[in-house]
């Protein structure tokens, strides 16, 4: 059996739909559907059991998975970076972590879990050390410290690998809301109005220039599976692209791939910034402080663990998510 946890989030459903395409359907998807919606990530995937989170916690108190788990896929958490009720947080994503890290080790079975790269703050340097690690946000902290804590097990048991996730867009993403990849947002934006929204200058970035390492979940699924496959490799590693893209550049490819499907010429960031088709805000005081105006993954870790299949960029990773959100007949 395998176990996906946030089995119907995001990242989690696109694990489960590729863990389908290799055959497997031996799958428990562990969730939480208060925000019932999640459900439509799951329609087109094969699982055989589906547990609430808090009946899973008893569950595994009461050994019911005993000698039956090969792998746990951890993926749910509350990724929600303006949640500051710090009493959830760290029950959440920190203490739950830690039972199934726990679970793991007891079964000999391999847990790959999602940490994040908001562990890295407002810092300028993206490699896996712990002198460049200072995050800006209960959220962030939840994660570095549950790094702290796999850094310090003794080595030589389970396979343990956490994948630090940059900024992770593409399909199954419609439930998240505000927190949803600006992707998605700006796919919306431009079907509703015709406009794109970005945020002002920040930083020391001009307006809609400031820099992240978007990532396709395609390639997620990808490295989370390359993993699985090489049960000898343990470590936390970056998951991003390596190469740091605008905001800019992904209205310019979310707002191109539309046109080309409405049979449109391309334009450019500056043409359609001249059209005001690209339009920004003034940046959020919420935020100040506590926003990453740039990141760019080192995946020299990643690459030195084996993996070494290239990655979209944003014009090719988000041509194909707009392809797929036209294609699928409820993109919202």
């Amino acid at each position: 059996m395998i176990i996906v946890t946030g089995g119907a989030g995001f990242i989690g459903a696109n694990i489960v739909k590729g863990l389908n395409e290799r055959g497997r359907d031996d799958i428990l998807v562990v969730d939480n559907l208060e925000r019932g919606d999640k459900f439509l990530n799951l329609t087109d995937c094969e699982i055989a059991d589906y547990r609430d989170k808090r009946d899973f916690l008893t569950d595994i108190a009461d050994g019911v998975y005993a000698g039956r788990v090969e792998a746990i896929f951890h993926e749910g958490a509350c990724s929600d970076t303006m949640n500051h009720d710090g009493l959830y947080m760290m029950r959440n994503n920190f203490e739950f972590s830690k039972t199934l890290l726990a679970f793991c080790e007891r079964e000999g079975a391999q847990f790959l879990y999602a940490s994040s790269a908001s562990v890295y703050g407002a810092g300028r340097v993206f490699r896996e050390e712990r002198a460049v690690e200072s995050p800006l946000n209960v959220y962030g902290y939840s994660k570095f410290l549950f790094d702290q804590y796999v850094r310090r097990r003794p080595k030589g048991g389970c396979q343990v690998v956490g994948f630090r996730y940059f900024n992770v867009y593409g399909p199954r993403e419609q439930h998240k809301g505000r927190m949803a990849s600006v992707a998605y947002h700006f796919f919306h934006q431009y079907r509703e109005t015709g406009q794109v929204r970005l945020f002002g200058g920040s930083g020391g970035f001009a307006a809609g220039e400031q820099r992240r390492d978007f990532v396709s979940v395609e390639d997620v699924v990808k490295i989370n599976l390359h993993f699985f496959d090489h049960k000898g490799v343990s470590g936390i590693y970056n998951v991003g692209t390596g190469r740091a893209q605008t905001f800019n550049d992904v209205a310019t490819a979310t707002v191109n791939a539309l046109r080309r499907h409405n049979g449109e010429g391309p334009l450019t960031t500056a043409e359609l910034v001249a059209r005001e088709i690209i339009t920004y805000i003034p940046f959020p005081e919420a935020l100040a402080g506590k926003y990453q105006s740039f990141t760019q993954a080192d995946v020299g870790a990643l690459r030195a663990a084996g993996y070494t299949a290239p990655s979209y960029d944003v014009e090719q990773g988000v041509g194909r998510y707009v392809e797929r959100l036209l294609a699928s007949g409820r993109p919202g």
